[in-house]
C-alpha cells in the first residue's frame, strides 16, 4: 500500500470519476449546453431589449422640442425682420413683416391641424419684440426679448438641475410616459436627465454672452445676423447631446396610472 497522501483511495476515485464521465448519457451534457445557450440568448436579448427602449426614448427629444419645424417657427422671424429692416431702414415695416410671418405659420398649422404651442410662443415674442421696438425707435430692441427669455431659461434650467427637479426630465417624462418614475425608481436615469440639463445651460448660454454685448454696440445688422446663425444650431447640438446622454441611460419605467375603481355593483 502507498504512503503517499492521496495513495490508492485518490486513484480508486479518479477511475470512479473517469468511468462516470464515460458511461453518462451524452443527453445531459446537451441538456446543460441547450440551458447555457438559452441564459446566453436570454441575457443577449434583454440587453436588446432595454437598449432599443432607450433609443426609442431618446428620440423623443426632437419631438419634444417641437421638431425641426418648431425651430424654424421660431428662427425665420427674426431673419425676415432683420432683411427688411436693410431694405426700408424703418423698424415698423420690418416688426409688421416678422408679425406677417409669425400669422402665416400660425394659419398653416391650423390648416394642416398640428399643433400650434411653437408658433404662438414665437408670435407672443415677436410681438412683444416688435411692440418694444416701435416704442423706442431702435431696431436692436426687437432682439431684446428673445435675449432676456434666453438669460432666464438657462437660470431656470440651473436652478431645476439644483433642486432635483431638471427640466428635461420633467419636460421628457410625460412624453416617454414615464412621467416622474426617473425621480425615485430609476437613478441612472435621474442622473442621465440631470447631466442633460447642465448640457443645456451651458450650450444655451452662449447666445446671451455673446449677443448682450453685441446689443450694447447698437450694431443692429451684426446683431441681427448673428442671432439668427445662433438660432437653430445650438439648439440641434443641445438635441444631440441630449440624445447620446439618454441613449446611454437605463430605459424609462412606465408610470403605472391607479386602475379606475370599479363600479358598485
Amino acid at each position: 500500500m502507498s504512503n503517499q497522501p492521496g495513495g490508492e483511495s485518490a486513484a480508486q476515485l479518479d477511475l470512479a470519476a473517469a468511468h462516470h464521465a464515460s458511461t453518462a448519457p451524452h443527453g445531459v451534457d446537451e441538456a446543460g449546453a441547450a440551458v447555457r445557450e438559452a441564459v446566453v440568448l436570454s441575457e443577449a436579448e434583454e440587453a436588446a431589449r432595454k437598449a432599443a427602449a432607450s433609443k426609442e426614448a431618446a428620440d423623443t427629444v426632437l419631438q419634444a422640442f417641437g421638431g425641426v419645424r418648431g425651430m424654424i417657427d421660431m428662427t425665420l422671424p427674426g431673419l425676415v425682420f432683420i432683411v427688411t429692416y436693410n431694405i426700408t431702414h424703418q423698424v415698423s415695416s420690418a416688426a409688421w413683416a416678422a408679425l406677417a410671418l409669425c400669422a402665416v405659420f400660425v394659419v398653416t398649422r391650423l390648416a394642416r391641424r398640428e399643433t400650434v404651442q411653437h408658433a404662438f410662443s414665437g408670435v407672443f415674442g415677436v410681438a412683444l419684440g416688435a411692440w418694444i421696438a416701435m416704442k423706442s425707435g431702435r431696431a436692436e430692441d426687437f432682439y431684446l426679448p428673445g435675449l432676456l427669455w434666453n438669460v432666464a431659461y438657462c437660470i431656470a434650467l440651473a436652478v431645476s438641475a439644483l433642486v432635483r427637479w431638471p427640466m428635461i426630465g420633467v419636460m421628457l417624462g410625460p412624453v416617454t410616459g414615464e412621467m416622474f418614475t426617473w425621480r425615485k425608481e430609476n437613478p441612472g436615469r435621474f442622473a442621465a436627465y440631470t447631466k442633460a440639463t447642465w448640457a443645456w445651460v451651458v450650450i444655451m448660454g452662449l447666445k446671451p454672452v455673446v449677443l448682450f454685448p453685441l446689443y450694447f454696440t447698437h450694431n443692429v445688422n451684426l446683431l441681427g445676423w448673428l442671432k439668427v446663425a445662433l438660432g437653430i444650431p445650438p439648439m440641434l447640438l443641445a438635441m444631440y447631446v441630449t440624445w447620446q446622454i439618454l441613449l446611454k441611460a437605463p430605459p424609462p419605467i412606465k408610470a403605472q396610472l391607479d386602475d379606475e375603481e370599479e363600479p358598485a355593483g
